[in-house]
């Protein structure tokens, strides 16, 4: 019973987090200050999402392979590299790491 408790009281949270956005004036969301932090707050979320489940074990921080394939989707990020390009690097050299350490 307790889940359906959950999904209830998540789908009523929803529901309210949509209805306070529709009511949010159009004024409001037009302000530079609103439209800057509307630009650069997903690829902070983004960042952060990606440092934590790299680098994180529960509560304690690690650096594994893991850590190696971002490093090496960085360099390909540095070098140009097209999308499809840094994703097989990253999976290459994990794959690599995890394989060499077992």
């Amino acid at each position: 019973m307790n889940v359906w408790i959950a999904i209830g009281v998540t789908a009523v949270g929803c529901y309210a987090v949509k209805l306070i956005g529709l009511l949010v004036p159009a004024g409001a969301l037009e302000r530079p200050v609103v439209r800057r932090l509307a630009a650069l707050l997903p690829v902070a979320l983004l960042a952060a999402l990606t440092a934590q489940q790299t680098f994180a074990d529960g509560y304690r921080l690690v650096v594994d392979a893991k850590a190696a394939g971002l490093a090496a989707a960085a360099v390909a990020l540095l070098l140009r590299a097209p999308f499809l390009v840094v994703v097989g690097a990253a999976v290459v050299v994990t794959a690599g790491a995890r394989a060499a350490t077992g």
